[in-house]
């Protein structure tokens, strides 16, 4: 029987980038093209690098959040100049029932929505350029956005720091089967949301 194993590759590679010198830089833009356009979370770096440097979490997490917060004017540029132009990008890359559900709220809750959208499972990009459309006032949404973003990468970086090497070693023992059962639970969401 054949064992696929590629997520203890995965997690290897992700601790090995973490420990390098440049990781830092890496960890703030992929923070700032994920506001903006790119689907991974800046997450799936903080985490190690807090586990392995668990003295430089707090100032890790601040990079990722000024970088996160960066990356949110520009997509908030993009929603207010160019929504014609990228219309149909947000539709083709799968996020337009997200970026629907991101405008009701905004006219609902107005700022509130940006600091939710920081901890939220929509895509921040989703709010970055809907905050754009609705041509929010764009120094609240500034401020809103980095303190929701402080907050979130925050309390990941502390969490993964604690948790350090001990469960970073656990993780490793585990990440198969965390990996697959990701899988199969978004197979299983496709499916019913379909």
């Amino acid at each position: 029987m054949v064992k696929l194993k590629i997520f203890g590759a995965m997690y290897d590679k992700t601790m090995e980038w973490s420990k390098h010198r440049f990781a830092p830089f890496w960890l703030s833009f992929v923070s700032f093209i994920e506001a903006i356009f790119f689907p991974i979370p800046p997450d799936v770096m903080l985490i190690p690098m807090s586990m392995n440097k668990p003295q430089s979490a707090l100032r890790l997490a601040l990079y990722t959040a000024l970088a996160s917060t960066l990356g949110g004017a520009i997509g908030y540029a993009v929603g207010y100049y160019a929504f014609d132009w990228v219309q149909g990008i947000v539709a083709d890359f799968g996020y337009q029932a997200s970026f629907d559900k991101a405008l009701s709220w905004f006219e609902r809750w107005g700022v509130l929505v940006v600091f939710v959208a920081g901890f939220s499972p929509i895509p921040y990009k989703v709010f970055t350029i809907a905050a754009g459309v609705m041509q929010m006032a764009f120094l609240p949404f500034i401020i809103t956005a980095f303190i929701s973003r402080a907050a979130r990468f925050i309390l990941v970086a502390k969490l993964a720091a604690w948790g350090g090497e001990r469960f970073a070693a656990k993780l490793r023992k585990s990440i198969e089967l965390i990996g697959w059962s990701v899988v199969v639970l978004a197979v299983i969401a496709y499916l019913i949301l379909r």
